[in-house]
């Protein structure tokens, strides 16, 4: 499959599960912001996984579309007055603008839970041991020992001068508030896939350093791109004084990073014989966005 056939497929899935039902608003904010226009790189690099490994797609379309739900409760929470006050989400407006502050923090509560009840009810063909499997996983990753640790750190972060040990604290929020969600895309892909901890474990260090990358490229974007670009307002990390891997360690140097995570990306791919359109066309497009 091509990334645009994930896409369409993902989409097609995420509309299907979210049915609009009584109480109405609650479904349309949730649907809302689940259903924005993205690029839905979670939820493929799932189902790639679990292809490479010799899955099937469809056993994972449960699992893919619960961590894009996950990742738009996310979004949600992050977007709010409380937090990261962003009116712009994907060129749209954000959630609480449109629905309102209440009902905002709702449907972010209501996707937490909802997106496992999906795997649940959807994944005939996963043995009982392997749908535990893939609920500790999602419940790892979406909670405190997860994005929500990354979120508070995030938070923490906003005075960087106090902050004693910088660039500690911001691997680890960069591990957590988005590393975090791409391990459980392709571990749970894998695990789906019935792939062996040998093979979890170099998946695993394949989308720790893809999701390093991603959040230092969306640092480096958030200094050098535009609103029509981005979708959502820039340089608001910067007028707050917030940790982030530009502001610690300057463009150029971000940059650098940046090509030595997709290097061990690459070379991870190349040790273990991972052969996947899809993850080199991912690479390839962010390193051309921030221009390396």
């Amino acid at each position: 499959m091509q990334m645009n056939d994930y896409i369409e497929l993902v989409n097609s899935k995420l509309n299907e599960f979210i049915q609009i039902q009584y109480p109405e608003t609650i479904f349309k904010s949730m649907k809302y912001t689940v259903t924005l226009p993205g690029k839905r790189l979670r939820p493929i690099l799932c189902l790639e996984t679990c292809r490479l490994l010799g899955g099937e797609i469809s056993d994972a379309i449960p699992t893919a579309c619960a961590i894009e739900m996950l990742h738009a409760q996310t979004l949600i929470h992050d977007d709010l007055p409380c937090m990261d006050n962003d009116d712009y989400r994907r060129g749209k407006l954000t959630n609480h603008k449109v629905f309102g502050e209440a009902i905002a923090v709702l449907a972010g509560d209501a996707l937490l839970t909802f997106a496992p009840q999906i795997i649940t009810k959807y994944s005939e063909n996963l043995s009982p041991s392997v749908l535990i499997r893939v609920l500790n996983e999602y419940f790892q990753y979406a909670g405190a020992y997860g994005v929500i640790a990354g979120q508070v750190v995030d938070i923490e972060s906003e005075n960087a001068e106090k902050i004693d040990n910088k660039e500690k604290t911001l691997e680890y929020l960069h591990i957590h508030k988005t590393s975090d969600l791409f391990k459980l895309a392709m571990r749970t892909g894998a695990i789906i896939a019935g792939a062996d901890d040998e093979k979890i474990s170099v998946i695993t260090e394949f989308a720790h350093n893809f999701g390093l990358a991603f959040q230092i490229a969306d640092d480096i974007l958030d200094e050098i791109s535009t609103f029509e670009e981005m979708g959502k307002t820039l340089g608001k990390d910067k007028e707050e004084g917030k940790l982030t891997y530009v502001s610690l360690y300057g463009l150029e140097e971000s940059k650098c990073k940046l090509s030595c995570l997709f290097k061990n990306c690459c070379d991870i791919m190349n040790k273990h014989n991972i052969q996947s359109e899809i993850l080199e066309d991912m690479i390839e497009s962010i390193k051309k966005r921030v221009g390396i």
